[in-house]
């Protein structure tokens, strides 16, 4: 059956679903079976949400998702009507996993719905889960990181919550990330500060440990520069294997390059440090900000190397 002939199908079930609703509501309903019907129709929906997705497959059209996600969504509240709210949270997953793309609101507000259900199920690490799916459409398709924060907080404490420290530690980690990004430094040290601390007698993670010491020492340079001493110090203290690290070197040579208000032995810190490891765009944009604060650097945004 080819795309077009999918769509047909799949409108077909969806007004059979509608009429099976209807009759639901009906003054005997009680009598022959009202939950039966409710039944029908929210299989056919989830037919018709997957014959959709099929046609949008084949055609690559949105507005199949638009109308997969609205099939599914009619679904999962027949579901929850039905009191099966496992099988209306899975529907409202899919809802939101189909408006992705043609709806990203409206993909968070099914996923949402979906995140309610679990909560009250107690399912917090699915919860958590789904959190994390809006965090990313609020990322790559709404561009709205305040938000995205929210949700890789909210995701975390249900992770901690269910003991489950690595996860949140890796949502932290994006929280910390934006923080500095928007200047909140004070924030992203704090959680660098601690998700280091966590890692740092982990066999399998404390070779990490140097890298979260480095950003939150990166972020206290930017504030200020005896902060930054202060705090070298006192990770060199906690985390010993911090000391001999490339990070922690680099560090003292951009404290020192900054003491002395050297622009020239700042970036040649930093060039030699990026041609052993690769410089990713944050750590490139932390150091360029601390670079700005010495005195008579006139490149302005300028470059590091």
């Amino acid at each position: 059956m080819d795309s077009a002939g999918k769509e047909r199908e799949a409108v077909q079930l969806m007004a059979e679903a509608e009429k099976r609703v209807k009759a639901s509501h009906s003054f005997l309903r009680g009598l022959f079976g009202g939950n039966t019907k409710i039944e029908e129709a929210c299989e056919m929906y989830t037919r018709a949400a997957n014959m959709f997705k099929m046609a949008k497959n084949w055609s690559g059209i949105d507005l199949s998702s638009s109308a997969a996600g609205n099939a599914f969504c009619q679904a999962a509240k027949l579901h929850m009507q039905l009191q099966s709210k496992h099988d209306s949270a899975t529907s409202f997953v899919d809802a939101g996993n189909a408006y992705k793309k043609a709806d990203p609101q409206e993909a968070i507000n099914c996923l949402n719905a979906a995140i309610d259900i679990y909560t009250d199920m107690g399912r917090f690490t699915i919860a958590a889960k789904h959190h994390i799916t809006i965090a990313e459409i609020y990322e790559t398709e709404l561009v709205d990181i305040e938000k995205a924060i929210a949700h890789y907080e909210q995701s975390a404490d249900y992770y901690k919550g269910e003991e489950s420290n690595s996860s949140a530690n890796k949502c932290l980690l994006k929280v910390a990330a934006y923080a500095a990004q928007l200047e909140q430094y004070q924030k992203a040290i704090e959680i660098y500060e601690q998700v280091g601390a966590n890692t740092m007698d982990n066999p399998l993670l404390k070779y990490s440990a140097k890298d979260y010491f480095f950003k939150a020492a990166l972020c206290h340079f930017i504030v200020d520069e005896l902060n930054a001493k202060l705090a070298l110090e006192k990770y060199e203290e906690m985390f010993p294997a911090f000391t001999d690290s490339r990070e922690c070197k680099l560090l003292k040579k951009l404290l020192e390059a900054h003491e002395e208000q050297n622009s020239e032995a700042y970036t040649e810190a930093v060039k030699e440090f990026d041609s052993i490891s690769r410089l990713d765009q944050w750590l490139t944009t932390m150091l360029l900000r601390i670079k700005k604060s010495i005195q008579g650097d006139g490149e302005g945004d300028g470059d590091l190397k």
